[in-house]
């Protein structure tokens, strides 16, 4: 069936209208949700405050630790020679390297034959001697009486005869050679004496180099040996760590140095000794700019194990004391001499502080903090003077919380 021109004219405004309605109800459905959706406030979110910990400062009169370290020297070392010469015929026991000897104990003894005789020959020479010098003195008497008799007559009755009818020049001579011998007699003994060689000192033997059989000449090294009623400490020190203690004969004339406290790990073992410092080595080393401070322990064989030579241990001298000093952390000095303290109402200020004192113990400052202030040790990349902060959740050193007003959260301020 066909169609005619109005019926398709129809159908095309009833499909152009029906695409109008719906475009219009979009139109209108659009329009309704957009205006019946609730206005939205615009909220600034807040910045988050900076999270720290903190310390208490306490004001307290403080006694000064220099650290350093070294190592252990005899206090006397010296080496064992002869002073004559001869044959090793025996050797101590307790000449081997680390033997402990007591003072005056024999430790070396030289074949004695040769000296004996040298002995005896002086005993002989003086016995001449003497015989010689009684001769000579009875003839000397018999000279005097003859030449009284034979002047008895003269007018001068106090003449005295001439000195050699007297004999005065023989008789002077043969006491001289008397004396002489007894002086080689002297030599003698004390030559034989040396053949026992000893020290007067209670020791050690750090090195020996000689045994029995051996031939050995004067001033030849039998051993080495060093005391063991002390031994000493060469601490290198920087100039400025001197003033903090005493060094008797350079911080000071008179008087005793200053206590120190040895500590090392011996044979499994930390081990402690205790010490004072003796003396420094006078000059400075040009190439560090350091002083050498001495520090001596005595007995240092009465613990055990003992403070032996060439142990390397450190060294805690006390030093002087510090008044009012507050002590800080390194962390919590910051640049130009300032540090950061939270007052209570939850801001942080920075204070400027005069530091006496830089060590492994921290900082010691003198003025610019109070006892109780708060001082703040967490590092921050831009901190501002007045800028809020608060407390770790888990800080309580020091006994003190900074209050935090009730808008406060852990993400910021709403």
């Amino acid at each position: 069936m066909s169609t005619t021109p109005k019926t398709n004219y129809l159908r095309l405004a009833v499909q152009v209208l029906l695409v109008g309605l719906l475009l219009f109800g979009g139109w209108r459905g659009y329009h309704w949700i957009v205006n019946s959706k609730p206005e939205q406030k615009r909220i600034k979110p807040a910045l988050p405050i900076p999270m720290v910990r903190v310390i208490r400062a306490e004001k307290e009169d403080a006694v000064i630790h220099v650290q350093g370290q070294g190592t252990v020297k005899p206090w006397r070392e010296i080496q064992l020679v002869p002073q004559v010469g001869g044959k090793v015929v025996w050797i101590s026991p307790s000449l081997v390297d680390g033997g402990a000897f007591q003072k005056g104990q024999t430790l070396v003894r030289l074949d004695q034959e040769d000296y004996r005789l040298a002995v005896t020959l002086a005993e002989a020479q003086i016995k001449n001697s003497e015989s010689a010098l009684q001769l000579l003195e009875q003839e000397a008497l018999a000279a005097r009486r003859e030449w009284e008799l034979l002047h008895a007559n003269d007018g001068d009755k106090g003449a005295s005869p001439p000195p050699l009818v007297v004999k005065e020049p023989q008789l002077a001579a043969a006491r001289a050679s008397l004396e002489a011998d007894k002086a080689d007699l002297k030599k003698a003994l004390l030559q034989l004496k040396r053949t026992e060689i000893s020290v007067p000192f209670d020791g050690r033997v750090s090195q020996k180099s000689v045994d029995a059989g051996q031939y050995v000449s004067p001033g030849q090294v039998l051993a080495v040996l060093h005391s063991i009623e002390a031994v000493q400490i060469s601490v290198p020190l920087a100039d400025e760590e001197l003033r903090w203690f005493n060094v008797p004969g350079f911080t000071q004339k008179g008087g005793e140095g200053s206590l120190a406290e040895i500590q090392a790990r011996v044979a499994g073992r930390d081990m402690v000794w205790q010490g004072r410092v003796d003396r420094s080595e006078g000059e400075m080393d040009e190439t560090t700019r350091t002083v050498r401070v001495v520090v001596r322990v005595d007995d240092p064989y009465a613990t055990t194990p003992p403070l032996v030579p060439g142990l390397f241990v450190h060294v805690d001298i006390q030093g002087n004391i510090l008044p009012d000093a507050v002590n800080i952390p390194r962390s919590a000095l910051r640049e130009g001499d300032t540090v950061w303290i939270a007052t209570p109402e939850g801001a942080m200020h920075f204070q400027q502080v005069e530091v006496s004192r830089i060590s492994e113990q921290g900082v010691w400052v003198t003025q610019g903090l109070n006892s109780g202030d708060l001082v703040v040790t967490s590092p921050m990349k831009a901190p501002t003077d007045g800028m809020k902060i608060r407390l770790h959740e888990g800080q309580n050193k020091g006994g003190a919380v900074i209050p935090i007003p009730s808008n406060q959260t852990e993400g910021g301020q709403s």
